[in-house]
């Protein structure tokens, strides 16, 4: 006799499907990237850059995966629906959903105004809001569900308030996903990365400011997207399906 907490996959991780959100570019990109080394199809969303998200399916395919790219603003409830509606159509189904997307925007919270709220807010806590109660009842028997939130809800650094807010309410979603979902051995966590070598970021402000951040992680260096990737990779695995409800800080030690 089994239970949901010592359940085996019910479908090889080869045959599986995943959709990664924001993976255009960045970080998301890398994982979708990623995964397609390990599953059989990967659903690529992009909301604006449709050239960036061609290129993406092009090598997720040569890596030897199926893929296809999906516009949708995850803000938009029923554009959440259709994503999830066109990984269906396109593969029959989906056992993996990692959501990446989200916008930064960064200030004092004294100079922060209600439309500064609003943004953060709709396309961070509430699309991550959409995106897990979506996933919640299309994904399939003993899939993984990964929330990419932020460093900056461990660091409270000056000026990260709002999107520091925006990214910790989706991690205290996860967690609840977690044990509403424990008994279908579904596992739900968050990835907090820390500073991490991407375009957003080299275009962010002062560029000593990466140097600095370097110096203070143990390891010497700021992240790299293919560190998120990897343990992404891990998250979604067999290997990880003793991990659930976790927050899993990726900062090179920095927090």
């Amino acid at each position: 006799m089994t239970d949901a907490g010592s359940a085996a996959r019910t479908r090889p991780l080869n045959e599986q499907v995943a959709l990664v959100t924001g993976s255009s570019r960045g970080i998301g990109r890398a994982i979708a990237e990623r995964l397609a080394t390990q599953v059989a199809a990967v659903v690529v969303n992009y909301h604006s850059n449709a050239d960036d998200a061609a290129q993406v399916v092009k090598t997720i395919q040569a890596a030897g995966a199926d893929a296809v790219a999906v516009r949708a603003d995850i803000g938009d409830v029923a554009q959440v629906r259709g994503l999830f509606d066109s990984a269906h159509e396109h593969f029959g189904g989906l056992d993996i959903i990692v959501h990446n997307a989200a916008t930064a925007s960064f200030g004092p919270l004294a100079e922060a105004t209600d439309d500064d709220f609003d943004l953060i807010f709709t396309a961070n806590a509430r699309a991550t809001f959409l995106v897990l109660r979506e996933a919640a009842t299309r994904v399939r028997e003993a899939g993984r569900i990964v929330f990419v939130s932020s460093g900056v809800t461990a660091t409270h650094r000056p000026g990260t308030g709002l999107y520091a807010a925006g990214k910790a309410a989706g991690e205290q979603l996860v967690r609840v996903l977690a044990r509403e979902l424990g008994s279908r051995a579904i596992t739900v966590n968050s990835v907090l990365p820390g500073a991490t070598r991407t375009e957003a970021l080299a275009t962010s402000g002062d560029p000593t400011m990466i140097e600095q951040v370097a110096a203070l992680t143990p390891l010497g260096r700021i992240g790299e997207p293919a560190d998120l990737a990897d343990i992404v990779g891990f998250l979604v695995s067999h290997d990880a399906r003793w991990v659930t409800g976790q927050s899993l800080h990726a900062g090179g030690g920095l927090f």
